[in-house]
């Protein structure tokens, strides 16, 4: 028997999911028999046959996937999208890790004045970033730039990053300034 608010209730928990999921875990959730759960997953299985995407058990749970006979546009969509460029955001963060790694997320986010949540997770995706263990004092994970950022850069090792002392202003003029300003 057809139960279309259980089967939007299924759909909608699948596609945020990060990870396949078991029915009992959807039984659990939407609280529900685990034999309804089970005759919902058979009954969209079957439904989807007619999209470019369906919804397959593997490793024991449930997950929407691209059908493979779409692979060749799923692939050019994700490796386009990583030949993209960085947004101006996202080359700051990447800049302040650079200088600054291993460094936190909340520290980048301090030195930027903004939350750097997204950017971060997309430069992680991008393989420009990966987490490097945690700060012993506040257990923030630690972020580091990896092999592949320094094979984009061109650059041999984190020492070949240029000097930042020439872009930054010349503290001594600026005491000066500050200086005839007080008088």
């Amino acid at each position: 028997m057809s139960n279309p608010e259980l089967d939007r209730s299924i759909e909608a928990i699948l596609m945020v999911v990060d990870e396949p999921v078991t029915e009992l875990i959807l039984a659990q959730v939407l609280e529900r028999p685990i034999d309804e759960i089970i005759q919902a997953l058979a009954r969209l299985e079957t439904s989807y046959s007619e999209n470019g995407f369906e919804l397959r058990q593997i490793t024991g749970g449930w997950r929407f996937y691209s059908r493979a006979e779409y692979s060749a546009a799923v692939e050019k969509f994700v490796l386009d999208g990583q030949q993209s460029r960085l947004t101006q955001a996202a080359l700051e963060t990447l800049s302040v890790i650079a200088y600054r790694q291993p460094i936190s997320r909340a520290r980048v986010s301090a030195i930027r004045g903004v939350n750097v949540e997204a950017v971060m997770k997309t430069l992680v995706t991008r393989g420009l970033v990966e987490e490097a263990g945690m700060e012993h004092e506040t257990g923030a994970i630690l972020y580091v730039t990896t092999h592949y950022f320094l094979e984009r850069l061109a650059l041999n090792s984190l020492g070949d990053l240029p000097a930042l002392a020439p872009y930054l202003p010349d503290l001594d003029r600026l005491d000066e300034v500050l200086d005839s300003l007080t008088d």
